[in-house]
């Protein structure tokens, strides 16, 4: 099925924690975050675009499209969910994407294999690990633009969770992975110099 899905990494834009900068250029392990997350999901999906509302320069080196928000105003994830729904539905092979954050260097190597396996017509599959949900790391069905597009223009909310649970979501759980001596979620993201630091020691334990 993954011929079948395309690879969505949502980068935001300027992280007030980090001083301003893009957080996923960052460099991790001598590499730019944004590289780091690529290698992770290139195996998993067919193709990959990066939404960002940040200056697109950045991301050019990268190799693959560059995606800014379809509707006007940073509207949050889910706004860049509908812009990888409009890129990927001019390939009519494409049913799904596949979403990441661009801030999370650890997320599984199965993580679209997973939620392919509990893919449901017409409904969203996201993981989740440690009792909480991860709603930007799911798979869209394509089939669901208009209603996302309806559910942004409303202006009622914004909120991943509240459209998830009128769209229909099914969850999958992701353990706690071993990298070296350290215990890591997988889903564990990167808002401060701190935590940038903590992935640092994490990759430094796993070699």
């Amino acid at each position: 099925m993954a011929e079948q899905i395309a690879g969505l990494i949502l980068a935001g834009g300027r992280s007030s924690r980090m001083g301003g900068a893009d957080k996923t250029l960052l460099a991790l392990a001598g590499r730019p975050l944004t590289g780091l997350v690529l290698d992770r999901l290139r195996p998993q999906v067919g193709r990959i675009a990066i939404n960002t509302n940040a200056d697109p320069a950045g991301f050019v080196g990268f190799g693959v499209d560059i995606i800014n928000d379809t509707i006007a105003g940073y509207q949050g994830p889910l706004a860049g969910v509908l812009a990888g729904m409009a890129w990927a539905a001019v390939e009519p092979d494409i049913t799904h994407i596949l979403s990441v954050a661009g801030d999370t260097p650890f997320f599984p190597d199965d993580l679209g294999k997973r939620l392919a396996a509990h893919a449901v017509a017409g409904r969203v599959v996201a993981a989740a690990s440690n009792r909480r949900v991860h709603p930007t790391f799911a798979l869209w069905p394509v089939s669901l633009r208009e209603a996302l597009a309806g559910f942004l223009e409303s202006g009622d909310t914004r909120r991943v969770m509240t459209f998830l649970e009128q769209a229909g979501l099914d969850v999958v759980d992701f353990p706690v992975t071993q990298r070296g001596s350290v215990e890591v979620d997988p889903f564990f993201n990167i808002n401060t110099p701190d935590d940038l630091a903590q992935a640092a020691r994490i990759i430094d334990e796993a070699d």
